[in-house]
């Protein structure tokens, strides 16, 4: 019975180890998705002269899972006309980041790229979306960096806590 406790024991905390691993190595993709869904948003506003709602939709038919949601929320948020730009972008945060592997410093980064959003013409709109781009991408090597430097310690420490409680137990 001790025998079976201890291995759901050591099961249970490296699973847990391992998932907070996964967290840290998500969250480096989903900024560099990030960045490619602002910058194919660019692309149909400047040369495409896209609608956002429509513009949005199409990202959310290129992206992957958890930004797609994301985009896909804002875009009928903009259809149903529900609320202006700037609060349907923020509410789509709301509602979908939890999501996400994402920080919140990017939370913050979003939210007031949501601000902008719509506010401007598009050679301004241009330039703010280039600026959160530049704010992703600073955020995405601290990632990595945070992803080479604890990614292998976090799935040893998982597997090394549940030995630890076993030997405590015994």
């Amino acid at each position: 019975m001790k025998l079976i406790g201890a291995i759901i024991i050591l099961i249970a905390t490296t699973w847990v180890g391992f998932e907070i691993a996964r967290r840290l190595s998500e969250r480096p993709r989903q900024l560099r998705q990030l960045k490619i869904a602002l910058q194919s948003l660019e692309a149909e506003i400047m040369y495409g002269m896209t609608p956002l709602a429509d513009a949005c939709s199409n990202l959310a038919k290129q992206m992957p899972k958890p930004v797609s949601y994301f985009f896909s929320r804002f875009a009928q948020r903009l259809k149903n006309q529900e609320e202006s730009v700037p609060v349907a972008w923020e509410e789509s945060l709301k509602e979908t980041w939890q999501l996400t592997a994402l920080c919140d410093a990017e939370y913050e980064i979003m939210q007031q790229f949501g601000t902008t959003l719509g506010q401007h013409d598009r050679t301004n709109q241009q330039k703010q979306i280039l600026l959160t781009i530049n704010h992703l991408e600073r955020e995405e090597s601290e990632a990595k960096d945070r992803q080479n430097r604890y990614e292998k310690m976090i799935k040893s420490l998982g597997f090394l806590t549940g030995l630890l409680i076993i030997i405590l137990m015994l």
